[in-house]
């Protein structure tokens, strides 16, 4: 959901004073060690992204042609009633994704003065200070976008119809995540052939969030009630059709998918975090592929039999799953109405799974909600098996029990090896880790540093569009924990510290906002008001900038930079 901008300055300059730290390992062992700074170097898209995008259109389209299939064989049946909903199922959610989606793209391309011109709706000021080339851009004031925008030539304004056409036509056709797709895939190649210099690495990561959060909404509105709908009329008819079990398999796929790759996607989009491997990715989507289906199996029991208590059940657990969320105060969205809103969606995402929205400890929520989850699978299971039909035999009713147990205890296993073998920071080991982080619910553990080595000096947020140093944990929230490691620092007059300067004419936006605290997207990924500006600097810079948000550690740092914004 685009949200408004609380008018938080945003400023841009190069830096030329910067000192990159030596590795821990280094300063640990070595501390008066000069090591060698440390380069920023864009992550390449690589041909296994490029693979993975085009599998997920493999899942989209497959996911959509089972589900229409079906609901014309349903027709074609004389069976109204399945057909009504199974369609209902499919038309309403994607509705509101294609709603959702051409709002976003009317305020991409829309300023605020209410034309179509695509640029930044701000005050823009450009000034020169010595060697420093600063952008400002200040929330609230009048716009004046003529020398982004360039010209409104007339070729210009037929190219900006034309786009308009263009995408009311796609999403009136359902086709707005399509062209997402399609769009992330040619961004990335120009990426890749164009290298750092190309000017699209954020339209590229502003792509894939997009389509992220938007296929994450459709799969828990459409494939979650689909894939129990269609479990319930399988056991209903004591019978499975090919289309039936190709629909169900298909919204099963799609469900564990958009889970793990909203995980991957939101974490290449920090710097603070380390990425998430394609076999990580798979586990993690195998994890939740069990679990879901275990769960859903379970509804879908539930449901054949008391069709009325499993209403209230669902309702019930909503509920007290988004008050658990709301209580836990969010901090995802810029205002408080759509963060509710925002809540409530997570709610639906909590009566499948586990999807953690808050950063900290929450292995004690974690493993609360898996209990939760498994005590419910087993009562709504033993009361389908108590009161199943006569229709029912004994050795089907036990094989279906013997499929949910073992489907719930292999997507706990997968979990397991995720956490030891596969997570991007590493295996979880007690004797080895220590402060708790939290990756979208999954648990890991930042290494602790050794009792001898001295802690760095806390760090000024920053965040970038390459790869950086190893995360850091804590950073984000103004606090400083023993072994964090320090991305960028000033230059340090104490002679202790023999560092060599990395001078970089790679500019730099400084955003006048409190970084936002994973598992939560950044603001400049909320914001579509400074997602404008940076996409703005990207076109106009010569490299791609940089992202820095406020540092709440450092009182005389934040002053300072105050007093220049």
């Amino acid at each position: 959901m685009a949200a408004k901008s609380d008018g938080a300055a945003v400023s841009v300059r190069n830096t030329d004073n910067l000192v990159a730290p030596p590795p821990r390992s280094i300063i640990a062992d070595k501390p008066d060690q000069d090591a060698s700074p440390y380069h920023y170097a864009s992550k390449p898209y690589s041909l296994l992204d490029c693979y993975w995008v085009m599998c997920a259109l493999f899942v989209f389209f497959s996911d959509v042609a089972t589900d229409l299939w079906l609901a014309a064989d349903y027709y074609l049946r004389r069976d109204y009633w399945w057909f009504g909903l199974t369609l209902v199922f499919v038309v309403v959610p994607s509705t509101v994704v294609q709603v959702l989606s051409f709002r976003w793209f009317v305020y991409d391309y829309t300023d605020n003065s209410g034309s179509s011109s695509g640029a930044v709706g701000d005050q823009c000021n450009f000034s020169t200070k010595g060697s420093a080339n600063t952008y400002e851009k200040r929330g609230g004031d009048g716009c004046s976008s003529a020398g982004l925008a360039g010209t409104g030539s007339e070729t210009r304004r037929c190219c900006r119809v034309c786009m308009w056409f263009f995408q009311s036509t796609l999403h009136i056709l359902q086709l707005g995540q399509v062209w997402r797709y399609v769009h992330a895939l040619y961004l990335g190649a120009q990426s890749r052939w164009l290298g750092n210099r190309s000017h699209f690495h954020w339209r590229l990561m502003f792509e894939c969030a997009d389509i992220t959060m938007l296929r994450l909404l459709e799969a828990f509105l459409k494939n979650a009630p689909q894939l129990v709908l269609q479990l319930s009329i399988i056991i209903h008819a004591n019978q499975v059709l090919p289309l039936q079990g190709l629909s169900a398999s298909a919204s099963l796929v799609s469900l564990a998918w958009m889970i793990a790759s909203y995980q991957k996607t939101l974490r290449d989009s920090r710097d603070d975090k380390l990425p998430m491997s394609y076999k990580a990715v798979i586990v993690q989507m195998l994890w939740h592929l069990f679990t879901i289906g275990a769960r859903t199996i379970a509804f879908a029991l539930f449901a054949s039999v008391f069709q009325l208590y499993f209403g209230i059940f669902i309702v019930s657990h909503w509920c007290l799953m988004t008050f658990w969320i709301i209580q836990g105060e969010t901090d995802f969205c810029m205002s408080k109405w759509e963060e509710i809103i925002y809540n409530m969606v997570v709610g639906i995402i909590y009566i499948f799974c586990w999807f953690n929205v808050k950063e900290g400890r929450a292995r004690f929520s974690m493993w609360l909600y898996y209990s939760v989850t498994l005590v419910e699978n087993v009562s709504l299971t033993a009361a389908w098996y108590l009161y199943r039909g006569p229709n029912t035999s004994d050795f089907y009713a036990l094989v279906v029990v013997c499929v949910v147990v073992c489907s719930y205890a292999l997507g706990i296993s997968f979990m397991l090896v995720y956490y030891c073998l596969l997570h991007p920071d590493g295996p979880v080991s007690a004797a080895q880790w220590g402060v708790c982080v939290e990756d979208g619910g999954l648990l890991v553990e930042s290494c602790v540093t050794p009792a001898d080595a001295s802690p760095l000096q806390p760090p000024d947020m920053l965040t970038s569009p390459p790869r950086t140093l190893s995360r850091t944990a804590g950073a984000d929230r103004g606090e400083v924990v023993p072994g964090d490691l320090v991305v960028f620092q000033v230059r340090s007059t104490s002679p202790a510290m023999a560092l060599r300067t990395l001078r970089t004419e790679q500019p730099v936006i400084r955003i006048d906002l409190p970084r936002k605290r994973y598992p939560a997207w950044d603001a400049h990924f909320i914001d579509r008001r400074l997602r404008k500006t940076i996409l703005v600097l990207e076109n106009t810079s010569p490299v791609t900038p940089r992202i820095q948000y406020r540092s709440l550690r450092n009182p005389k740092e934040v002053m300072e930079y105050e007093t220049t914004v």
